[in-house]
């Protein structure tokens, strides 16, 4: 969670040419599962790979906040500052796992909120989980994936490959030519 305070402020709104004064505002925020499936409900396209406009991005911060009773004019306050900052909590891992190589090409399959939720279902991942960082359940999955799929069988051309580097590491260190 990344809580946040909004310093009060007097905002000219344009539209209806008059002035709001705003309160200080505490906003905790949440960047999860539940998060992604309200904006994909309001903008009805992937939350994943999506670039965003400015409405979009206010708007995941208004889906990621669970502080209650939140005057809508708040949102309109946010300085860049408090929105670098939450880019960086989205952005954070939220975990000390790591992976050592990519397992291929990315891949090209869009990714929404129901297939995440899918995937919980298929590795037996418990719904509680859908509050998580966004990135550390994206990281348990991929931890499912690796643990329940087999190892790769390599290649007839990689074990060549491999037996013929171990061939010359034993010359090299026998100090021989085979």
């Amino acid at each position: 969670m990344l809580n946040i305070t909004i310093p009060a402020t007097e905002q000219y709104d344009p539209v209806d040419e008059v002035f709001h004064n705003t309160k200080e505002t505490q906003l905790t925020l949440e960047h999860s599962l539940v998060s992604i499936s309200k904006w994909e409900s309001r903008w009805c396209k992937p939350f994943l790979g999506t670039k965003k406009n400015d409405e979009e991005t206010l708007d995941y911060i208004r889906c990621m906040t669970i502080t209650k009773k939140v005057d809508p004019i708040i949102y309109i306050c946010l300085s860049s500052d408090v929105i670098d900052q939450v880019n960086r909590y989205i952005n954070l891992p939220m975990t000390a796992t790591w992976f050592a190589k990519q397992d291929g090409p990315p891949s090209k399959e869009i990714i929404t909120s129901e297939l995440i939720y899918y995937w919980m279902t298929a590795f037996n991942i418990a719904y509680d989980c859908h509050t998580w960082h966004l990135n550390r359940l994206l990281t348990l999955i991929r931890v499912c994936n690796v643990k329940t799929n087999p190892p790769k069988k390599m290649s007839r051309q990689e074990l060549i490959d491999r037996n013929r580097s171990l061939n010359e590491q034993r010359k090299n260190a026998a100090n021989t030519k085979g």
